[in-house]
């Protein structure tokens, strides 16, 4: 059907301005996921995914929120971002394999996470931001003071961690008995109800978890890795969030802001 020649300026009037009403709603949504030219998963949001528990970096106090050191950087980061932090707690594994930042689900991850070759495949890491060694927790009066003498022993270990692998390359040769647990609250558990002899994670996290049970509890050896940890982002996706986060890192140990928050959650800074 053929329609009047003003109805068909009408209607072409009409239509570019829809078109242009259209295009203009899409800068904006677009731009809703922009933060200070970073690119974030949800407006107005720092989406960081972790692991919970993992005190001191990151837990959930009393009142059910989640606090700790890893936390209070993130949330320097998001300032500087002007959004808010929020935290979504998921299975370890699908942070080291990189899925959880693949597919969208956060932006960032901060997990007390070791910067390894292996999972410099799949994301990108900070600037380191924590200096990690391995320790050995036993019961107080446990005559374990090394991997030698727990040979024919159970030992236990957190899944996907750098501590379960360093546990597993001396097991053939220290024939150590490895127990692997999904989690750190379950790690604790089975050294608490004998279940393992003793098991091996960061020494900070033995340091807390000690501080909160005085007495029952021991850090019987420690084996200093070099580990360090960073805060990981998608790979080769978001190098503005990356720059941020250093950019972040980077002010706080110059203007005392890292050390005043590395002294409430770990304790006295070691000496350069």
């Amino acid at each position: 059907m053929r329609f009047p020649t003003a109805v068909r300026r009408a209607g072409l009037v009409g239509a570019i301005a829809a078109l242009a009403l259209s295009a203009g709603c899409a800068k904006k949504d677009d731009s809703e996921v922009q933060a200070s030219g970073v690119k974030l998963v949800q407006a107005g949001k720092l989406t960081v995914c972790t692991h919970l528990p993992y005190p001191p970096f990151q837990s959930k106090d009393a009142s059910g929120k989640v606090t700790g050191f890893d936390v209070e950087i993130m949330d320097l980061v998001a300032k500087e971002l002007g959004v808010e932090q929020t935290i979504i707690d998921t299975p370890f594994e699908g942070i080291k394999s990189g899925q959880d930042l693949n597919t969208g689900k956060c932006d960032a991850a901060a997990a007390g996470m070791t910067i390894t070759e292996e999972r410099q495949k799949v994301m990108n890491f900070s600037d380191p931001y924590f200096d990690a060694t391995q320790a050995l927790l036993v019961k107080t009066g446990k005559p374990y003071k090394s991997l030698d003498d727990l040979k024919g022993k159970k030992f236990g270990v957190q899944a996907a961690t750098t501590g379960r692998d360093y546990a597993k390359k001396f097991e053939a040769e220290k024939g150590l008995q490895l127990v692997e647990f999904e989690d750190l609250a379950a790690l604790q558990q089975a050294v608490a109800n004998g279940q393992v002899e003793a098991a091996i994670n960061d020494l900070p996290v033995w340091s807390e978890y000690l501080k909160k049970n005085p007495g029952g509890f021991e850090v019987a050896a420690e084996f200093d890795t070099g580990e360090q940890y960073g805060f990981p982002v998608k790979k080769d996706a978001n190098p503005e969030l990356l720059k941020k986060i250093n950019d972040v890192l980077a002010k706080a140990k110059q203007d005392g802001t890292y050390n005043t928050i590395y002294e409430k959650w770990i304790g006295k800074r070691p000496s350069a």
